[in-house]
């Protein structure tokens, strides 16, 4: 049971993280649902660990969870030593175990560092949906979808974070305390400009908007992988699986504060209808007040970090995880290594591209329902009651991926999640007409609501087969490395996908000048003309609708050809999937 537990929170944090960090844009409900990629205690950096000592994951968990922890051979000869020497019962009377008492301040730490790397990603994520309420093109949709393409790609700067370090100052504080005063300093300077880039004469300034937002992601992921470092020394060894807790339940918290909490209380309509007694024209919070919090919170607590806070402090009693690192060069080259693999290759080939026929249902949907007036906030708010649904999903599904063939359960998903897509494109379509005079009715969010949590059971019954599958797989000796290689290219399966969904719609969509003879709606500039002359341009074919289709079509022509290809990897034997490098 206790490994069940550990896989379904390994998947739902897993899942949780891409909606932000790889898919974006992508999610029906205010992207708070689908984190495509979080590896509890660490590590989706690619480095190579060795802990020394015992873990309280079992092995396979502990190959998912952390992406970077390989049995440790000391480990084992240090306890078969033991078993020779009969001394195993002694040890059990007389060890003491520290408990998480000693180590709360520790473990509080984490819990904020994580809260704090859950900020910026959940404001990244309210942008997009700010962004649609102004009406901005499709195309600066899709340029704006880099900002979430950071926390994919980490993998490649990962090694150098591990690598290159001042030893005084610390190994992680070198990383973590720069980063985290750029994170603030980032903050400040977007609470001051944000409304103008937001409201300037020519419309939102997105590709300042989307520079600033990548370097927040990118600061944010780098501090992530320094706090997913410092979380395995900073704890003893009894009690470094609280680490994946403080990631979990952090990372979650930062990110509502950042997404669902801000875009609750920035609406006006949310405020004067739950929280106020007198309406009034703005939210309690505005964009730029909500930045310079954080901006002053990150500025501040970093201080505090670097001076109080002593990397490898050691506590009486109190053992604490020692870590190996590969070199930069050998951790580059083991990735290659392993990419030139025939049946990694072809695997990573059908990853890039599994994820093209949902790439209009997930990356569009979600913008087309705020464009045909659904209020942002509310899309945000009916992510909660989605939780505890993705909590017990992937618990009741790991039961089905747990044997020989975790991709039946992807294969035999896949058809139900393309057709959820014509769904949600059937959904868009009518919620025009449901709107009332008062905004949406009850009855039309509880079909949301239903269709969403459909939506999730075909998503995680996809994913935790590939995950179980990646686990399947991988080289036991460089767990690490080889997981979190795969779990980046599914990252990118997602994020490319997306992208050119959102890039597409403008140009597969028609419009007509009516009301003003001899113009046309094909640009910008003939579109205010049509203006000028009296006219008004009318949407004759959504590029939406074009998308659903045609995604939903290339998604089935991908199943009958390629998802049998995906199948038949699973009659590969274990050699084939080992690296000779090795």
């Amino acid at each position: 049971m206790k490994q069940t537990v550990s896989v379904a929170l390994y998947i739902f944090l897993h899942v949780w993280e891409s909606c932000v960090f790889a898919e974006g844009t992508a999610g029906l409900i205010a992207h708070c649902s689908n984190m495509e990629h979080s590896d509890l205690i660490t590590h989706k950096n690619g480095r190579q660990r060795k802990l020394a000592g015992a873990t309280l994951l079992p092995d396979h968990v502990r190959d998912m969870d952390r992406g970077e922890t390989s049995a440790s051979e000391p480990e084992v000869e240090e306890e078969a030593a033991g078993l020779i020497r009969g001394s195993d019962s002694e040890d059990r009377r007389h060890r003491v175990r520290p408990g998480i008492r000693g180590e709360l301040a520790n473990v509080l730490l984490l819990l904020f560092l994580y809260v704090l790397q859950g900020i910026p990603l959940g404001l990244a994520g309210s942008i997009p949906l700010i962004l649609q309420s102004k009406s901005v093109s499709y195309k600066d949709q899709a340029f704006f979808s880099f900002v979430f393409w950071p926390f994919s790609l980490k993998l490649f700067w990962a090694p150098l974070v591990d690598a290159l370090y001042f030893s005084r100052f610390g190994r992680r504080k070198s990383w973590l305390v720069p980063t985290q005063y750029l994170l603030g300093l980032f903050m400040l300077y977007l609470s001051v400009t944000v409304n103008s880039l937001l409201q300037s004469e020519g419309g939102p300034k997105v590709l300042t908007l989307t520079a600033v937002f990548f370097m927040l992601a990118f600061l944010a992921a780098t501090q992530d992988i320094a706090v997913d470092g410092w979380a395995l020394t900073m704890l003893s060894r009894e009690n470094v699986g609280y680490a994946s807790t403080c990631n979990s339940v952090g990372q979650t918290a930062g990110y509502f504060l950042g997404n669902v909490l801000f875009l609750a209380l920035e609406s006006a309509d949310f405020c004067n209808k739950y929280l106020r007694t007198e309406p009034k024209d703005t939210g309690i919070v505005t964009l730029s007040d909500f930045l310079f919090f954080w901006g002053i919170v990150f500025l501040v607590s970093t201080t505090l970090v670097a001076i109080i806070k002593r990397e490898n402090e050691h506590g009486k009693g109190k053992r604490r995880v020692q870590e190996e690192t590969q070199g930069v060069m050998e951790t580059y080259k083991l990735l290659f290594s392993i990419i030139k693999m025939p049946t990694v290759f072809t695997f990573c080939v059908l990853l890039l591209t599994a994820k093209i026929g949902f790439s209009a249902a997930d990356a569009v949907t979600g913008l087309k329902l705020v464009e045909a007036g659904v209020p942002k906030e509310q899309l945000a708010l009916l992510a909660v009651p989605m939780v505890p649904l993705q909590i017990l999903l992937p618990v009741i599904i790991s039961k089905y991926t747990a044997g020989p063939r975790p991709l039946d359960v992807f294969y035999r998903a896949f058809p139900f999640r393309l057709l959820i897509g014509l769904e949600y494109a059937l959904l868009v379509w009518w919620t025009p007409s449901a709107r009332e005079e008062g905004g949406f009715p009850v009855y039309y969010y509880a079909i949301v609501l239903l269709s969403y949590a459909v939506h999730q059971v075909a998503l995680y019954s996809m994913y935790v087969a590939c995950m179980a599958f990646h686990a399947k797989v991988s080289d036991p000796l460089i767990g690490g490395t080889y997981m979190t290689l795969l779990n980046t290219v599914t990252n990118l399966g997602g994020n490319w996908p997306s992208t050119v969904a959102l890039w597409m719609v403008d140009p597969l969509t028609s419009k007509e000048c009516q009301g003003a003879v001899g113009q046309s709606c094909g640009s910008p500039d003939e579109a205010g003309l049509c203006v000028k002359e009296g006219g008004a341009c009318v949407t004759t074919l959504d590029g939406y609708y074009v998308e659903s289709v045609v995604c939903v079509v290339i998604g089935f022509a991908w199943w009958v050809w390629l998802g049998k290809k995906m199948r038949q990897l699973q009659e590969q034997s274990p050699a084939a999937w080992r690296c000779r490098a090795n």
